[in-house]
């Protein structure tokens, strides 16, 4: 199994150097390929050893939150896997990984292929990861009723009050990680969050759907939605938020309404994060920054140049599509 490892390996590193000449970005990717799956390989191996900070407590919290709620254990030893090579969150970095290696047509281009390598890699760091863990760990906290410390966390009700945010139940930070579940829209149009698996048992501890305009504009904070969505979603999944939001923009102007991004601002409610989910945030931050005045200038020439193109008489291939 070894060799065959480092012979697919050497078969990657080969193509990409073949197919590389001449595009310095391509090299870059053929350097970069194995330092990621290394860090990858080490965030498995800190996992099996105990060495993740959440991971550990994961566990500690999941051990008491099934005696005082036995009649969730189903629920409760599906949050146990966060804390191994199981979890969804680590199992989605595999797959992301594997994308790159096998699917590179589904990238734009060499520069977006590169760009999810990096953002894999900074990901499987193990405090970083740590950080990502606070989520699922700090629902276990909630469904302890208080008798459990939220961690990396203000309490429910300090943060509750300090973004004005609607209480959805317990699982709420949750909502929105690709990892636990999607935004489903039904035949009336209106998109409700739907639970994977085991997670849908928050249904019912819920008590009612999270529909996507009321999350949306006064939703609570999380992990994920406030630090960690550009490094544990793929572009993909980047991808359907922006239409989702997009769609659901346009159907509130149609109304003479505004809605605004559910990532337009970072809800309050962090606590003793480490620098790097500190460094992961403000590399967002410059990342909507640069959106943002992209959209302005892209809004802009299209207004200049509308006559123009309203001239022709063949339609033009978006960039995104290729040649």
């Amino acid at each position: 199994m070894t060799k065959l490892y480092k012979l697919s390996l050497t078969f990657i590193t080969l193509l990409l150097f073949l197919t590389g000449c001449g595009d310095p970005i391509k090299a870059q990717i053929e350097q970069q390929l194995p330092v990621t799956q290394q860090r990858v390989k080490q965030l498995a191996n800190a996992l099996e050893n105990g060495q993740v900070r959440n991971a550990n407590l994961i566990k500690q919290y999941a051990q008491k939150v099934v005696q005082l709620k036995p009649d969730l254990a189903p629920l409760i030893n599906e949050f146990k896997k966060d804390a191994t090579k199981k979890g969804p969150m680590f199992l989605a970095l595999v797959d992301r990984l594997n994308t790159v290696k096998t699917q590179p047509q589904m990238f734009k281009n060499s520069q977006a292929m590169f760009d999810e390598l990096l953002n894999i890699y900074q990901a499987a760091d193990p405090v970083l990861y740590s950080d990502a863990l606070s989520d699922p760990l700090n629902v276990l906290a909630d469904m302890s009723d208080g008798k459990l410390p939220r961690v990396n966390s203000l309490s429910k009700a300090q943060s509750k009050r300090a973004n004005k945010a609607q209480d959805f139940g317990t699982g709420q930070q949750l909502v929105g990680n690709p990892s636990y579940g999607h935004w489903q829209t039904g035949s009336s149009g209106t998109s409700f969050w739907a639970w994977y698996g085991m997670y849908s048992m928050f249904g019912n501890l819920m008590g009612r759907p999270v529909y996507y305009n009321d999350w949306g504009r006064s939703r609570n904070y999380s992990y994920y939605n406030d630090y960690g969505r550009s490094r544990y979603s793929s572009p993909s999944q980047l991808n359907k938020q922006t239409k989702l939001e997009t769609r659901t923009r346009k159907s509130f102007a149609s109304r003479g309404q505004k809605f605004t991004s559910p990532y337009a601002k970072n809800r309050a409610g962090a606590s003793s994060l480490s620098g790097q989910s500190k460094s992961a945030q403000k590399s967002a931050n410059r990342f909507r920054a640069n959106n943002r005045s992209k959209s302005k200038y892209a809004r802009s020439s299209r207004n200049k140049n509308a006559s123009f193109r309203n001239s022709r008489t063949s339609t033009s291939r978006g960039f995104r599509r290729g040649k």
